[in-house]
């Protein structure tokens, strides 16, 4: 069909919001990678009430129909944060995201994408960076290289198509991040073993488990680190309580106290690390809905996790220690520890770190000493508007 059958309007009401989130299993259910989330999941991270990212920003979602038919959807969204940062870091004054991208065809991706564009514009911004869905601590970026298998928990996983198609309407790559994978099951290089066995002589290095019990309490200790360690990072935007509130209330039945860790030197928290089995071995035969018997399944998986593969979504050593051997041995020490605790317990036999910037050196030197191998990129473009 020519393109002037094809419209793109605002998503309004309940049936257009159900609308924007069907659309991604039509146009990924023939693709044996994807891992369908959960439409639950998805309806609350576009919902204002449920993701605290809305306490900070505010999003406009859009619809493509072609004859009456959707076949692609984006959001255009702000973020008041985003706009304070420097703009050296990335973001900054005038800065505009699009993400939650779906399309049929070039046609109706650059029809949505020029619509974000417009919606960004009329509020002032411009340059429009993307895919970001929605925060840019929840899924930055287009899948570019890792089609072949799927994503672990938390990450996104687009059709290589979509590369060209927003290439095509003149964006540029900002910035690449990846995520390595790593052989858990056998031990570490000799080096990385000595480093910890001379950190656990250190009377002033305690390595202990969060305490699940104390959620709140441990949360706060991460977040706190957490915006330290990563404020000088390209695209960083502070996590704010909301959000941490509820992320942990999705999260919370996913933390294990051995599998996250916080590091302390003489007696202050310097770094934590965080550690996920991954929810997407059994999210996955789901098909992104617990009805009927989903949920009993899933329940179950979550009392006693067996899980191939683990994943590290985040890690943090406070910026005072960034660059020394204290922070490194402390991120083997960490790494070392949840590693054991993830084979013997979880059956684990294969972990995954990322994402992580391309030019994070202290991060990329860790993943070098523990043997681990990139095994996807995820591109963020950008655009003056």
């Amino acid at each position: 069909m020519a393109s002037t059958d094809l419209k793109v309007r605002p998503v309004s009401g309940k049936a257009d919001t159900k609308a924007f989130i069907e659309v991604a299993y039509r146009l990924n259910g023939d693709d044996p990678h994807w891992v369908p989330p959960l439409r639950e999941e998805v309806a609350g991270t576009i919902n204002p009430k449920k993701n605290g990212w809305f306490s900070h920003a505010e999003a406009q979602l859009f619809l493509a129909e072609r004859a009456g038919k959707v076949v692609g959807r984006i959001s255009a969204h702000i973020d008041t944060l985003a706009l304070q940062m420097p703009a050296e870091q990335g973001f900054g004054p005038g800065t505009g995201f699009w993400g939650l991208f779906e399309a049929e065809d070039p046609t109706v991706a650059a029809a949505l994408i020029a619509q974000a564009e417009d919606w960004l514009r009329a509020k002032g911004m411009t340059k429009a960076l993307g895919p970001v869905s929605l925060s840019i601590w929840e899924e930055p970026g287009l899948l570019v290289k890792g089609h072949d298998h799927p994503p672990t928990v938390l990450m996104g996983h687009h059709p290589a198509r979509y590369q060209g198609w927003i290439e095509g309407v003149g964006y540029g790559a900002a910035k690449k991040i990846v995520t390595y994978d790593l052989d858990i099951s056998k031990q570490f290089p000799p080096i990385v073993q000595r480093i910890v066995a001379a950190g656990e002589k250190n009377p002033r290095i305690h390595i202990r488990e969060v305490n699940k019990a104390k959620f709140a309490e441990e949360a706060a200790i991460i977040l706190a680190i957490l915006n330290d360690a990563w404020s000088d990072n390209w695209g960083f935007v502070p996590l704010t309580q909301p959000e941490v509130d509820d992320v942990g209330k999705k999260l919370k039945p996913l933390v294990f106290n051995d599998l996250i860790r916080i590091a302390e030197y003489d007696g202050e928290p310097v770094a934590f690390m965080v550690t996920l089995p991954d929810l997407n071995e059994p999210l996955k035969p789901l098909k992104g809905s617990l009805l009927p018997f989903g949920w009993a399944k899933l329940l179950l998986w979550l009392r006693k996790p067996k899980s191939r593969t683990m994943r590290v979504p985040l890690m943090g050593v406070v910026k005072r220690l960034q660059s020394s051997r204290l922070a490194s041995q402390l991120a083997f020490m960490m790494i070392e520890y949840i590693r054991r605790a993830a084979v013997a317990k979880y059956g684990a036999s294969r972990g995954e770190i990322g994402w992580i910037l391309d030019d994070n050196q202290g991060m990329i030197a860790i993943a070098d000493a523990i043997e681990s191998k990139i095994n996807r990129e995820y591109l963020i473009y950008q655009k003056a508007l």
